[in-house]
């Protein structure tokens, strides 16, 4: 069956009401844990993750989130945020028993967008990369852990994302001054960090990566159980590299569904993507072992939108499952 999911972020600032639509939705297929970063900082990708690190706390600066000795308002207010998601996630999904998606961001954005408290980002640091990729492993144990307390029913599915990864790889993050480039990140050690990442979680993983040119090798090489991409960006390149991880074992995770209301016909994303499948040469069979999501997050978009476009998600994968079968 051709599963459909989300991203993570979701519009508004009741994670209450974020949570009955996502159940409603998506019912029967992958159900998440939707992230609200309107309700504001603490709320954004790279706060809720950095709440979750294990001895290396934060606090709220001009240039970003910041390492600082002990933790602060800033902090409280993360964990506070957090700690409200669990608790209306143990009320909605009260019962549940499949799987269950959580979302946090990957070592390699989470170092890029973190600073020192000397000014400049964790990932120039050595010793501070390494530190932060144990600390986040650390707290994805303790967040999963928490989950399945609460959600005891629930298989966890644990997405990695990864935005500024091809950032780094090329070293095109800028320095604190603006006027240089730090040096580009190792491939090796960036997958490294990935694995170790990953490894913090013994069910279904995902490397989610947005950009126009994802490091699909680099991806594969760590291991996941599935890749999260947007397809509408993707060349030629992208879907071979795509097509051997499928051919690998790798689940794909087809960001499809456009995110600006421009294409929500079921029939004509499942066109899109049975042309790619063509073209790559993979069997309309393997179609029914995606999952279908919109291209990015959508908390940008307006509670409507957001149901029109999660529901387009799901559509797709009942159009892809009819074609497979044919």
């Amino acid at each position: 069956m051709t599963l459909a999911t989300g991203i993570g972020s979701w519009p508004g600032t009741s994670i209450r009401e974020a949570l009955a639509q996502v159940r409603e939705l998506l019912d029967g297929h992958l159900p998440y844990l939707p992230e609200l970063p309107a309700r504001g900082p603490g709320a954004d990708m790279i706060g809720r993750t950095a709440g979750l690190l294990v001895e290396m706390p934060v606090d709220l600066q001009p240039v970003g989130w910041r390492l600082v000795d002990r933790p602060g308002l800033d902090a409280n207010r993360t964990g506070a945020f957090m700690r409200e998601d669990l608790d209306e996630l143990a009320e909605a999904f009260d019962g549940y028993a499949g799987r269950l998606k959580v979302q946090v961001v990957g070592p390699w954005t989470l170092s890029a967008n973190v600073w020192l408290s000397r000014g400049e980002r964790v990932v120039v640091d050595a010793g501070a990369r390494r530190d932060l990729v144990e600390s986040l492993a650390e707290g994805i144990r303790v967040h999963i852990a928490s989950v399945r307390r609460l959600v005891p029913g629930a298989e966890i599915v644990l997405q990695v994302d990864e935005p500024s990864l091809p950032t780094v790889l090329a070293g095109r993050l800028p320095t604190s001054s603006g006027f240089g480039r730090l040096p580009s990140l190792d491939p090796q050690l960036a997958a490294a960090g990935l694995k170790t990442v990953l490894a913090a979680h013994d069910g279904e993983t995902v490397l989610h990566c947005c950009a126009a040119d994802p490091p699909l090798p680099l991806l594969r090489a760590a291991g996941p159980s599935a890749l999260s991409v947007d397809t509408s960006l993707l060349r030629p390149r992208g879907w071979e590299g795509l097509a051997v991880a499928v051919e690998d074992g790798i689940r794909l995770h087809a960001g499809a569904v456009p995110t600006d209301g421009s294409l929500t016909r079921p029939q004509a994303v499942a066109d899109r993507l049975v042309d790619a499948w063509r073209r790559i040469g993979m069997p309309f069979a393997s179609l029914a072992d995606l999952v279908v999501t919109p291209a990015c997050g959508l908390a940008g978009a307006s509670p409507e939108l957001a149901r029109i476009i999660q529901g387009a998600a799901v559509d797709t994968g009942r159009e892809l499952d009819e074609r497979s079968a044919d």
